[in-house]
């Protein structure tokens, strides 16, 4: 049987609040729900490896079994806050043990069709990041997220008139730019977390060059060393250094091929070839982009 085949999917807002055994949602393509009052149990082997169709937001507490968002084990603690986006495999072990309290906003794709956000809900790269680094939240912050949460949802159960998408799409909107305000705050307030995970960066780099490679290294190769996404270790770094890893890749790269150009007897193409590059002439475009030389003239400055 086909990996596909064995994850179970959610497909519409209904047919969440029908496996956690909650009432009709008022909209059929947005949701808030409460945590407290929904029933894992019911359809316990479900939730242990599914994905959906659905953009989520949640504040949880009191999650004391597992979470693995892809290949990642969730670090939860109390008050954080968590966002998954559509398609992404979330893995739930020790099902009896959740007594939840919180909300969870659940909303369709669909429900953006048309307006601005369809497009640039994506820029909003928290939607990507591993759910080991969730977003804990202040007092304060919690208590303007869940503001939104009820607004939303005395609005799903409204009567619904002309303006009732308007008003749900604006204030989504206003929750996911706190949401990216927090993050931010996050990674500042959390400098030396931060600070631990570029020195590990440049570990990582440093090792991966000790040695004659036969590829560059790649952001996802990174990533992977030290249990984060892509999207969240660049978002990090940008933070703290103003520089993406893929930039960072770069610097540890040039800064490797000076060091072989201005102390070996290697020629160019050869420590192209050591550096992990197929061809010397992508060496040559990248270091010239750089440093405004090419390496030869790098490397004979030094003669």
């Amino acid at each position: 049987m086909s990996e596909s085949k064995d994850i179970n999917k959610i497909k519409t807002v209904s047919q969440y609040h029908q496996l956690c055994g909650l009432q009709r949602p008022s909209h059929p393509l947005i949701s808030v729900t409460r945590l407290e009052e929904t029933d894992f149990l019911l359809n316990a082997n479900f939730w242990k490896h599914y994905s959906n169709n659905l953009y989520g937001i949640s504040i949880k507490r009191g999650m004391t079994s597992k979470l693995k968002y892809g290949q990642t084990d969730f670090d939860f603690d109390d008050g954080v806050l968590v966002t998954t986006a559509p398609k992404q495999i979330i893995s739930i072990e020790k099902i009896e043990n959740i007594k939840l309290i919180g909300r969870k906003l659940i909303f369709h794709p669909d429900f953006l069709q048309g307006y601005p956000l369809a497009k640039t809900i994506h820029n909003y790269s928290f939607f990507s990041y591993s759910t080991n680094k969730a977003l804990f939240l202040s007092d304060k912050e919690e208590e303007i997220v869940l503001n939104l949460f009820k607004s939303i949802e005395q609005e799903c159960a409204n009567n619904t008139d002309k303006f009732s998408q308007d008003v749900l799409i604006a204030n989504i909107e206003l929750l996911l730019v706190h949401i990216d305000r927090y993050y931010n705050r996050q990674f500042l307030t959390r400098k030396k977390i931060s600070n631990d995970t570029l020195s590990k960066m440049e570990e990582i780099l440093n090792n991966y060059f000790e040695i004659e490679q036969t590829q560059l290294p790649t952001v996802q190769y990174i990533s992977d060393q030290l249990n984060l996404s892509p999207i969240y270790l660049s978002d990090l770094l940008k933070n703290l250094t103003g520089l993406t890893a893929q930039q960072h890749i770069h610097e540890k790269l040039i800064e490797k091929a000076k060091e072989l150009l201005s102390t070996s007897n290697l020629s160019v193409s050869e420590i192209a070839y050591q550096l992990g590059f197929e061809f010397p002439q992508s060496f040559n475009k990248l270091f010239k982009k750089k440093t405004n030389l090419t390496p030869l003239e790098y490397k004979q400055s030094f003669n």
